[in-house]
């Protein structure tokens, strides 16, 4: 007997209670997709849509064009909670409203968030680097929603820095509303996961205006994000996954995912004890050790560099420096 769609996402989700595991995806209805936002090439209004990759780097379903009655950016499918998803998941096995990936352009695959949560010194080896102690407790920033860029945009320097350094890390994206999330929950709060580079002013986070990070973190797109929305199911370990930074295609950065101190979990539930999180809120969850200005000598970035930052299952963003 074929189950419909929403009896198999009430099966998952008990049978994920069942067996509880740090692995397991629980309470999103979400089958294994990549989730896109985009501009039709075409189009000069330059109006945002939603779709759905058939396989990394393919073809991109369009949800608008599946249901018009769907909206049109990522925030609000994700509000829509499990109606959202199954009609992505739909759009995407129905083989329809498929647009040519040469016809479209990427864009973040969350625009506007409400909140842009950071999280400091998250891997032990990049403490170690900076002779820093390992921290007992997350230490959170933020960057303003309006430093998120696409995952192929240009990164302008701007003239205010001569100190602008490459911070790969592992981003995840709220799917549910909640406060004060217990951490054995968090999982079930979490939409998916995608890449981000926390490009950062060096000078103006250690430096300048007391040495509060929020400045140099929040220039203008000082937040490539990209290329997919890849939704919980799909990812078979967050915290065990490889993670890469080139500069002009030499590696700067490499680690795995393991290595960091405050897993998802940790991070979701503590910082919801502050703050409601609410669909769309990004979280970048800590870079690994290989900045730029604990090199010796320092190392910035310079026209005409281009940073890849890329993590196994999630995909890789490019970015020149402008």
């Amino acid at each position: 007997m074929r189950l419909p769609l929403r009896s198999l996402c009430i099966f998952r989700r008990f049978f994920s209670r069942t067996k509880a595991t740090n692995t397991e995806r629980r309470g999103l209805c979400g089958a294994a997709m990549r989730l896109v936002q985009f501009h039709l090439l075409d189009d000069d209004s330059g109006g945002v849509r939603v779709g759905v990759e058939q396989g990394e780097g393919l073809d991109v379903v369009d949800l608008k064009a599946f249901d018009p009655s769907m909206p049109s950016t990522m925030r609000e499918l994700l509000e829509l909670g499990d109606t959202g998803l199954q009609c992505a998941h739909r759009a995407l096995s129905s083989g329809q409203c498929v647009l040519r990936r040469s016809d479209v352009r990427l864009l973040s695959p969350i625009l506007a968030p409400e909140k842009v949560v950071c999280v400091g010194m998250n891997y032990r080896d990049h403490c170690l680097e900076q002779n820093a102690p390992i921290p007992k407790e997350p230490i959170i920033f933020s960057k303003f929603p309006s430093a998120i860029t696409g995952p192929y945009s240009d990164i302008t320097l701007p003239p205010e820095s001569q100190e602008v350094d490459w911070e790969v890390e592992l981003a995840f994206v709220i799917g549910r509303k909640g406060k004060h999330i217990k951490e054995e929950d968090a999982l079930s709060h979490v939409a998916g996961f995608t890449v981000a580079n926390d490009v950062s002013a060096r000078d103006w986070q250690m430096k300048r205006n007391g040495k509060q990070w929020l400045l140099g973190k929040t220039f203008d797109g000082f937040c490539p994000l990209g290329p997919a929305l890849v939704t919980a199911d799909a990812v078979r370990d967050p915290h065990n996954l490889n993670v890469e930074c080139l500069v002009n295609g030499r590696t700067v950065q490499s680690s795995n995912t393991d290595q960091m101190i405050f897993r998802t979990e940790a991070l979701v539930a503590w910082v919801s004890k502050f703050v409601t999180l609410t669909p769309g809120d990004v979280f970048l969850t800590g870079t690994p050790p290989g900045v730029g200005v604990f090199r010796e000598p320092p190392v910035f970035l310079k026209r005409g560099d281009v940073m890849e930052c890329r993590i196994e299952q999630l995909g890789s963003i490019i970015n020149r420096v402008v």
